[in-house]
């Protein structure tokens, strides 16, 4: 039995045409039905014919990622930890963003990377997540805000559990119906994708013009990289800066490097310095999120004196940089937080 959401906008269209021999309006119509109205249930599909529809749940169903718990923060974020069709628990998070929410998905069940400062690297990875995985997170997250009668969602970050581009091909192929006019309607302007880099992976994303980058930057050497963020350390920061000095950037666009301040290891204002000197500040902007303290991870959170100091010693060197609010840390919503723990 086929997941419809499991296809993508091509695989749909050969899946009317060759499967149910039916011409190409009918998909547009089943992927309106599935992705801007949200039916649940074929049977829902009150265009098609009742033979059609009929014949369609006889080879096909719609099944998305279970809600098994929800959590909200007392600024407002809520946590969602679904349940997915062969039991696997991911996170996704819905953050407030003053007439809007942005939404924060996950494209792995765990994390290959190990950064040794996130939860979810402690559960190891176990799997790549589907199209209709990913997917089904915005389908969760939009119903779940209208059924609350919430802000709309309309901004995406991947930056939940997992590393995104280790999942290009899935990643690529949701990326590239975002926008569908009669799908999510979502541009790819409203989304972000954080990676720690890869330069090869980069360099497709790039050409596609597909997403925003947001580099997980975490340190300004070489060395101090490769002690809290081992794997991602293995493309050298030298390779990794030059590849982004030829990623394709329209005009004031820049890319996000995103920096998590830990209490006495990367929060010095000479390290500010080494930043500094690192980004391209023609190119780039600086992302700083003061760590929240994890019972049981080996970092502390940084003082707020330091944090704004390293910030102001940024802009003394004509960076743009600015402290991020941090969202959800009460409910373990925050970066580097996601554990998808049914007993955290």
């Amino acid at each position: 039995m086929q997941n419809l959401i499991e296809l993508n906008k091509n695989d749909l269209e050969a899946f009317v045409a060759e499967d149910l021999k039916l011409p190409r309006f009918r998909a547009e119509q089943i992927w309106q039905w599935l992705w801007q109205k949200r039916v649940r249930h074929i049977d829902g599909m009150t265009n098609l014919s009742k033979p059609l529809r009929e014949r369609l749940m006889s080879m096909a169903t719609i099944q998305w990622p279970e809600i098994a718990r929800v959590q909200q923060s007392k600024d407002g974020t809520i946590k969602l930890l679904l349940r997915l069709g062969d039991g696997k628990l991911i996170e996704t998070v819905l953050i407030p963003m003053q007439d809007r929410y942005s939404q924060c998905l996950s494209t792995q069940v765990g994390c290959a990377m190990a950064c040794t400062f996130c939860n979810t690297g402690l559960l190891g990875f176990e799997r790549n997540l589907s199209y209709g995985e990913i997917m089904g997170q915005i389908l969760v997250g939009r119903q779940y805000l209208e059924d609350q009668n919430m802000n709309p969602l309309k901004n995406l970050v991947f930056m939940g559990m997992g590393e995104p581009l280790l999942n290009l091909e899935t990643l690529l192929k949701v990326l590239n119906d975002l926008p569908c006019e009669r799908g999510l309607s979502l541009s790819w302007r409203r989304s972000m994708v954080s990676t720690v880099g890869f330069p090869d992976k980069l360099k497709i994303l790039g050409k596609l013009e597909v997403a925003l980058p947001a580099i997980s930057l975490h340190a300004p050497t070489q060395e101090l990289r490769a002690k809290i963020m081992p794997k991602a350390a293995k493309v050298h920061l030298n390779d990794l800066m030059a590849a982004l000095k030829t990623y394709p950037m329209r005009p004031r666009e820049r890319i996000t490097f995103e920096y998590l301040l830990l209490k006495d290891v990367n929060d010095s204002l000479e390290q500010a310095d080494q930043l500094a000197r690192l980004v391209d500040r023609r190119k780039g902007k600086i992302n700083l999120i003061a760590y929240n303290a994890v019972e049981g991870m080996p970092y502390g959170a940084p003082e707020r004196g330091k944090v704004e100091a390293f910030e102001k010693r940024l802009w003394d060197h004509g960076l743009t940089a600015f402290i991020r609010r941090s969202m959800g840390s009460d409910i373990k919503a925050a970066c580097g937080q996601l554990k998808a723990d049914e007993q955290q």
